[in-house]
């Protein structure tokens, strides 16, 4: 019977919870179940991942920014490649962008690249190579918004920080708000305070995002009820795919021009393809030289 239970954690809990559920209360005997219940599942189902093998502050930065909008499948081979390549913020800092986009490539969203490559030189120019530990500092850090920087924090320094990805928010949906549809993510945060593990917040995480994933897998996606739930635009016609064909190219040549990104995207007009280099050129991506658009 005891197995039953690890391997279907749901029900460790089902019933207390719907106890507490109709007396409109959420007492602390149910976070206790809950708490137990999410490291039962754990204990017995946690996902291997070398990031979460590693409490170092650099190592931690690259799977946090790798990860944003990419699922861990695509994320395990670039990140080994990457922290080989770049083996610390200052070997990081000290390459030139072209050559993080080598590496990169294939992950999509490239600015996070540049965004990389730009914390890693903050760090080395502003910080001695030590990353902060305060989120606040580091969502000064471009492409690091609040719930990275705490991410960042509880991985890399185990503190208890708050915040909210996709799986975390699966397990408080599908927990404390089984009747409710659209659900601010302000409704969730103080659940998710009163619960994190304050000794061991960063394996706390590691298993509520195993047990979201769990929850995806087993229920009708409970992320729908979230206000915030956004589906992923199709790649293929996509501004996206376009961009990655221009990334793709500047790593192959010193300068491109709108027939060069034609040739590998040919439904691409000149007109959306122009907009896509001027789009680069604001993000400081790329810069427009005699001979074509080449690399920032």
């Amino acid at each position: 019977m005891q197995q039953e239970i690890i391997k279907n954690p749901v029900m460790l809990f089902e019933e207390q919870f719907l106890y507490e559920l109709k007396k409109q209360a959420f007492s602390p005997d149910l976070f206790i179940a809950f708490k137990e219940a999410v490291w039962n599942f754990y204990n017995q189902e946690k996902r291997p991942f070398p990031w979460r093998e590693t409490d170092n502050p650099y190592h931690i930065v690259v799977s946090e920014i790798m990860l944003q909008q990419t699922q861990t499948g695509r994320v395990t081979e670039k990140y080994l490649a990457f922290i080989a390549t770049f083996p610390t913020f200052k070997a990081l800092a000290e390459a030139s962008f072209k050559d993080v986009l080598k590496v990169w490539v294939g992950l999509g969203y490239n600015r996070r690249a540049q965004a990389l490559h730009i914390i890693a030189q903050k760090i080395i120019s502003e910080y001695k190579g030590q990353l902060p530990c305060d989120p606040s500092v580091l969502q000064t850090f471009k492409g690091i918004g609040p719930a990275t920087a705490s991410s960042i924090v509880a991985f890399a320094f185990n503190m208890p920080t708050i915040f909210i990805e996709t799986n975390v928010r699966t397990v408080y949906l599908h927990t404390f708000f089984k009747e409710q549809e659209i659900v601010h993510d302000k409704e969730l945060m103080p659940l998710i305070a009163l619960t994190v593990d304050q000794k061991n917040a960063r394996e706390w995480y590691y298993a509520l995002m195993d047990y979201g994933v769990y929850l995806k897998k087993t229920y009708k996606n409970p992320s729908q009820k979230s206000k915030h739930h956004a589906t992923q635009s199709t790649f293929n016609g996509s501004d996206r795919q376009i961009r990655g064909a221009v990334l793709r190219q500047l790593i192959k040549k010193k300068s491109i021009t709108v027939k060069d990104i034609q040739k590998e995207v040919s439904w691409a007009t000149a007109e959306k393809i122009t907009s896509i280099f001027l789009d680069l050129e604001k993000e400081q991506l790329i810069v427009l030289s005699q001979s074509g658009w080449k690399l920032s």
